[in-house]
């Protein structure tokens, strides 16, 4: 049963993948039918395609944060104990805390990497430069 409702799951996620994909495919072939209201809707369409790929560029840089950050603290024993004793602070918002301190962790180590990378592709760029 499990299995059953994985590859349901899986089917669905990329299905619905999919379509977002070709939401503005759809609204150009809509826009092209003689039928006012599928005109209508096909402008729709191609209107909110480019809106709601942002949308979902910045919330998904922002899951990727927060699952990094989780999967960091709960690696790191002294650390999860910090976000623990932090969260318990603020009470009623201890989920949401822990979410955000979560958040913060895997900003903070996505930003050292990227400044590593960066960093590693100066020295590289500036060595293959020289020996030319």
């Amino acid at each position: 049963m499990l299995s059953i409702i994985a590859i349901g799951i899986t089917v669905g996620v990329y299905g619905l993948v999919a379509g977002i994909v070709k939401m503005d495919d759809l609204g150009l072939y809509l826009m092209k039918q003689t039928n006012g209201a599928k005109q209508k809707i096909g402008e729709i369409l191609l209107s909110a395609a480019p809106k709601l790929m942002k949308f979902l560029s910045i919330a998904g840089t922002l899951a990727m944060f927060l699952v990094s950050g989780g999967i960091l603290v709960h690696g790191i024993n002294f650390l999860h104990h910090e976000v623990e004793d932090l969260a318990h602070l603020t009470g009623i918002f201890e989920s949401i805390t822990t979410m955000l301190l979560n958040a913060l962790v895997g900003l903070a180590v996505g930003v050292i990497v990227v400044a590593i990378v960066t960093m590693i592709g100066k020295l590289r760029s500036n060595k293959s430069s020289s020996t030319h």
